[in-house]
């Protein structure tokens, strides 16, 4: 499972270094795509097979889920991982997220979402706001 908040900067190629601990779950080949609330998703392999089995499984007679397999899968990347374990985020992906330079990776349980530090807080400050209101509605997901 991955977990864990990691601050960090790109240097002026859009590389990052993976946190040691992000590295065992990613390993040496994922996948980088768009994610939900200003972030990119990384998916390690095995988890974006599950992905693409979901996505295959979505009606094409359904707008909403045709908008968002084309908008997924058109920021998808195959992600290798160098020597001194960094990976580069495209610009166009780094546009999408508003990364500039620093950046926060947390681990979220099958993948790792890579955050604008900027956004990350705004993020942070709105939702703790209703944290325990969102924790009490978990309750209709069996949790």
């Amino acid at each position: 499972m991955m977990m864990g908040e990691y601050v960090h900067a790109l240097d002026d190629k859009g590389r990052i270094i993976l946190p040691a601990r992000l590295r065992d779950d990613l390993q040496d080949h994922f996948v980088m795509t768009k994610g939900l609330d200003g972030c990119l998703f990384f998916y390690p392999m095995d988890e974006w097979n599950k992905m693409e089995e979901r996505l295959r499984a979505l009606p094409m007679t359904n707008a909403n889920a045709r908008a968002f397999a084309r908008l997924f899968l058109a920021g998808a990347q195959d992600v290798e991982v160098d020597r001194q374990f960094r990976i580069t985020v495209p610009p166009r992906l780094r546009e999408y997220a508003g990364v500039q330079k620093d950046v926060v990776l947390v681990g979220v349980s099958n993948r790792v979402e890579l955050w604008a530090q900027e956004r990350w807080t705004e993020y942070q400050t709105s939702a703790q706001s209703g944290y325990e209101d969102v924790a009490e509605k978990m309750a209709d997901f069996g949790f």
